[in-house]
């Protein structure tokens, strides 16, 4: 098969400030409002080890919208003029709206609850709304429509509704029945158009695609696709507008080895496999979850499920080891988008230029223990809002766990004086929260990493099944290095490099792309807070491996993420201003984006400031990718620079042998 080649970009948006056992009534489960889920093709399931449920009552102003707010949410839209009048809407995304930044900060446990209102995003009518709801008062307090182009992101109704739509379409079936197919074999995925409308008659509609593939003789399907077969979709009417059949000829492929389960495997002699690795802690894990909060070592997080950015972390402090105060660090990291273009421009597949936050969410699938997760892991659920703000339940969304793999955190011995019998090392152990959202045939895991120095590590990784044509998908304060040339007979180095410090001002200084032979250190500090040696505080962006997209400027896709343009981009906080791709990002045309609103350039010097890394993956297929990709990860970390007076883990004490369990050492020990 062809091989082509497509793009995949991150953008992981870090709000830097520098400065639950619960139970819920009976609820639908998330298999039948997931917008993945395939009824017929229930691959695996299983047994949580723990739940978390979310609370009836919020304990934080950051914790997100309880089962009564949902249902109460629904009854006040339900008297809205908006909703009563028409019959046909859908509710696509129900979430918290949070309350002003200046009292979540101010908010102390213990303190009143803050009001709690919720953003509702609807289209009514082929019309997108933003509204407010005030759960306090009962009203919608704020109603906007028509401010962006775009729409927002497509709920499980319809996906399965233009699914229906295809199936019930005369022209559809008969041109599968023409190709011998045997239509119980058959699963069609419905995926965004992309953006793009060739005639009068598909503009401002609401437009899916629908390709198909067969599953019969396994269960990976994507490795046998209807290949030139395609159905244009109008999402609200359900009306199939066009059907394009230009690959007859082309076969489907059998299913030999593309089966990637276990149970079908079959052990090669040669093939050793390893004994189980399990993480034993005999007194209990390290931290502890109280309702959203969490606590671990010297950090404390809240940490709330999103159906579009899958985790939200809020308010991360980190504990000073001098002065034992807690330190803000982060008022709020997530992933922002995903842009996924393929690199096909044929008919077929030159819509595929997905932005998936924006378009599907990044709700995760339930997570497998002792495989997604370690057995030492603590799960946290989710609870949404269903297309008719219905509240249901996403079980093992998220999963905490404390990780060593047997690495160092720091070490030194003396070995230069005899008389010095000195041997220093330390374990590194770090807290992971980890969720893996599965979009279509792509799997990403997210997690978050915390580490006892201060490092906060966002990493993210990529797996899944190529979708075969075969096509997969490729997916501030600057130190500048420059080197400088010593002067003749000054040393007999011939040259050394210099930090030179260059502050950004404003939001252009701040658009950056990486280059390797330009280097540079990124710090974001706060000027008005200084260590006793006089540096300011602050943290540092380090950039992990990442790629810049090559897409054509004015190409549309790349309008529409044009947050790709640069790899760290800074901007003047705006709570409006928090998908790179716009707030409703479905068949948007690039006119909501990062780069819209960092080109006003507003200042940024001394002010409250958002930091945006992209992570960006060029992915060029090979035979290791088939049938299934092992995880490929990048990262970026925010490292504390001059934040504190000395290392802070000078005290983390040293593992002893009587603290650990009992473990059979190996034959040649």
């Amino acid at each position: 098969m062809e091989a082509r080649n497509s793009w995949r970009f991150v953008l992981l948006l870090a709000l830097v400030l520098l400065l639950t056992w619960l139970h819920l009534p009976s609820l639908p489960n998330s298999k039948f409002h997931s917008r993945w889920y395939i009824p017929k093709n229930t691959f695996y399931s299983s047994s949580p080890t723990y739940h978390h449920l979310e609370s009836e009552t919020p304990q934080h102003p950051l914790d997100p919208l309880t089962i009564q707010e949902f249902n109460r949410v629904r009854t006040i839209l339900s008297s809205h003029p908006l909703f009563k009048s028409s019959s046909s809407y859908t509710l696509n995304s129900v979430v918290l709206e949070e309350p002003d930044k200046k009292l979540v900060l101010k908010w102390k446990k213990g303190d009143p609850p803050l009001p709690r209102k919720a953003s509702v995003v609807a289209v009514v009518k082929r019309v997108s709304h933003v509204l407010t709801v005030d759960l306090e008062i009962g009203h919608v307090t704020s109603h906007e429509t028509g401010l962006v182009s775009g729409y927002p992101m497509v709920t499980e109704r319809d996906l399965y509704g233009v699914g229906e739509a295809t199936l019930r379409c005369p022209e559809f079936n008969n041109s599968l029945a023409k190709r011998g197919l045997n239509l119980d074999d058959l699963v069609c995925l419905s995926l965004s158009s992309g953006g793009y409308e060739k005639l009068e008659e598909e503009e401002n509609r609401r437009l899916m695609k629908v390709q198909c593939f067969s599953k019969e003789g396994t269960v990976n399907f994507y490795m046998k696709p209807i290949e030139g077969f395609t159905a244009l979709v109008d999402i609200d009417s359900k009306e199939v507008l066009a059907v394009s059949d230009d690959g007859k000829n082309i076969p489907v492929a059998n299913a030999s080895n593309t089966d990637y389960r276990y149970s079908i495997q079959k052990l090669r002699g040669e093939m050793r496999l390893l004994n189980p690795i399990s993480l034993e802690q005999p007194k209990g894990p390290s931290f502890s979850v109280d309702g959203h909060m969490v606590k671990w070592a010297n950090w404390e997080f809240h940490l709330r499920p999103d159906p579009r950015a899958g985790i939200i972390i809020s308010q991360v402090k980190v504990r000073d080891p001098d002065t034992s105060m807690l330190r803000n660090v982060m008022y709020k990291g997530f992933v922002s988008e995903l842009f996924v273009p393929y690199m096909d421009p044929t008919e077929d597949w030159y819509f595929r230029t997905y932005i998936d936050a924006g378009e599907y969410g990044l709700q995760s699938m339930p997570l497998n223990p002792l495989n997604d997760c370690p057995r030492n892991a603590y799960y946290m659920d989710g609870v949404f809002a269903s297309y008719d703000g219905t509240p249901y339940l996403q079980p093992n969304m998220i999963c905490i766990f404390e990780s060593y793999a047997g690495d160092i955190a720091w070490r030194h011995a003396e070995a230069t004086v005899a008389s010095l019998n000195v041997s220093e090392a330390r374990p590194k152990v770090t807290l992971v929260v980890r969720m893996a959202a599965i979009l279509e045939n792509y799997d990403y895991i997210m997690d978050w990493e915390f580490q006892t120095d201060g490092l906060i590590r966002a990493k993210v990784g990529l797996s899944g099944i190529l979708m075969v044509k075969g096509t997969t998908y490729e997916n501030m304060d600057q130190v500048n290095l420059k080197r400088q040339e010593t002067a003749p007979g000054e040393s007999p180095r011939k040259s050394y490099l210099k930090a030179v410090r260059k502050v950004a001002k404003t939001e252009k200084d701040a658009q950056i792309r990486l280059q390797l032979y330009e280097p540079y250190e990124f710090h974001v500090v706060n000027p008005l807070k200084k260590t006793k040696v006089g540096n300011p505080v602050g943290y540092k962006l380090v950039p992990g491996a990442t790629a810049g997209s090559l897409l054509d400027p004015e190409d549309l896709p790349q309008k529409r993420a044009a947050f790709t343009n640069n790899q760290i981009w800074v901007t003047p906080y705006n709570k409006s201003e928090q998908w790179a791709g716009g707030l409703l990002a479905y068949q948007s045309k690039g006119d909501d984006t990062l780069q819209v609103w960092s080109n006003r350039d507003r200042g940024i010097e001394n002010k409250d400031i958002v930091l945006w890394y992209t992570i960006g993956f060029h992915h060029i297929p090979c035979q290791e990718d088939y049938p299934i990709m092992p995880t490929v990860s990048s990262s970026f970390d925010l490292k504390p620079v001059n934040f504190f007076e000395r290392n802070p883990i000078l005290a983390v004490p040293p593992n002893f042998e009587e603290d650990l369990p009992a473990s059979k050492a190996h034959d040649s020990a």
